[in-house]
């Protein structure tokens, strides 16, 4: 998470969304940059509303606007799935060695995930809070270039980004079958992502 103080703005960071490599890229440049540990880093709507925006509100009566970005729901299970097929991950529990991408979107649309399929949910993490919190500018992952145009003219800074937390690329395909599960176990992932203009 990034906050820009004077350009009243927050970057959450949305895990498997690219935003490690906006967070090296920018944070010398931000107010405050929370890069560890993961559950601060990659702190939800939720928390961040619980205690980063009163801070701010309380102390220095501001608001700052919330900018974050979501992947493409089947593009971003299958970036969690490659993920967990690096080579040092086999043999632990949330490993994805030996589990077709069909299984594991199969095990994600369950109510009780296996631990490798629980990688938790981009709509909850970007969930409008009961105050009012919301993520006021949402970008797609796919478009690179708006979150890049957007940061650049907000911060009037020129960005210089190193890929991050890459996963393992390899060929996925979903099976229609399981593609129609998971958009119907899991509608407001799509409705969310669809939402973004």
């Amino acid at each position: 998470m990034l906050v820009f103080y004077e350009e009243r703005l927050v970057l959450l960071s949305v895990p498997k969304t690219g935003t490690s490599a906006y967070q090296e890229a920018l944070q010398t440049r931000a107010d405050q940059a929370i890069t560890n540990p993961p559950e601060l880093k990659h702190a939800p709507l939720y928390r961040y509303n619980r205690w980063i925006r009163p801070m701010y509100e309380r102390v220095c009566g501001v608001e700052l606007e919330v900018a974050a970005v979501m992947r493409e729901p089947i593009s971003w299970l299958g970036s969690w799935y490659r993920f967990r097929q690096r080579p040092f991950m086999e043999g632990k529990a949330n490993a994805t060695h030996g589990i077709s991408f069909d299984q594991f979107v199969r095990d994600y649309c369950k109510g009780q995930q296996p631990g490798y399929a629980n990688v938790g949910s981009q709509a909850k993490f970007l969930e409008t809070q009961k105050n009012g919190c919301h993520v006021t500018h949402l970008f797609r992952y796919e478009d690179q270039k708006t979150l890049q145009e957007f940061l650049k003219k907000r911060l009037d800074v020129t960005l210089s980004l190193q890929k991050r937390n890459v996963s393992p690329a390899m060929e996925l395909s979903l099976s229609p079958e399981v593609e129609a599960l998971y958009r119907r176990k899991k509608p407001e992932e799509f409705a969310l992502y669809d939402s973004i203009s």
